[in-house]
């Protein structure tokens, strides 16, 4: 069988493994990655501090406000906030997937820029922070085995 070939030559599978690493890794930057479309929607994602002030408050002093001037930004799918008791307030504002993130986050800024006058003073000195997340990492998997050795049934088709 084929299999068994490499299984009992096992630095003749090694030194192929390591050929085959070594191909890909040299492949690498010619892979044409610009061709290929984005899969995560870019987001925007604005945050302010509202010191001193509990969840309720920074929701009706600050996230509703901003999230009435977001509202309505070209190509956006939807928005997302959370008020939290320590005075932040999070809005992420996630956008069509052909939409430029540097583009959205202008858009954004514009919006957030013309809803500072509602906000208040503390809001205004600390600042509002707005950052882009295009994220193009959709999944990430991982797997461990506990076991050490060769099992018993394995190492017995060795022999």
């Amino acid at each position: 069988m084929f299999v068994d070939f490499f299984i009992r030559r096992p630095v003749f599978a090694t030194v192929c493994a390591l050929m085959i690493i070594l191909a890909g890794a040299i492949s690498i930057p010619s892979l044409p990655i610009a061709q290929f479309p984005n899969l995560a929607p870019p987001q925007v994602v604005v945050t302010s501090v509202y010191i001193g002030a509990n969840a309720q408050t920074v929701e009706s002093a600050v996230t509703i406000p901003l999230e009435q001037a977001i509202n309505g930004v070209p190509s956006m799918k939807y928005i997302q906030s959370t008020s939290s008791n320590s005075g932040v307030s999070t809005i992420t504002v996630t956008f069509d997937v052909t939409r430029d993130v540097d583009l959205a986050s202008v858009d954004v800024q514009n919006r957030v820029s013309q809803a500072l006058g509602r906000l208040p003073n503390e809001v205004k000195n600390t600042g509002v922070i707005i950052t882009k997340q295009a994220s193009g990492f959709v999944f990430g998997a991982g797997v461990l085995f506990r076991t050490r050795g060769i099992r018993q049934p394995f190492s017995k088709q060795l022999h």
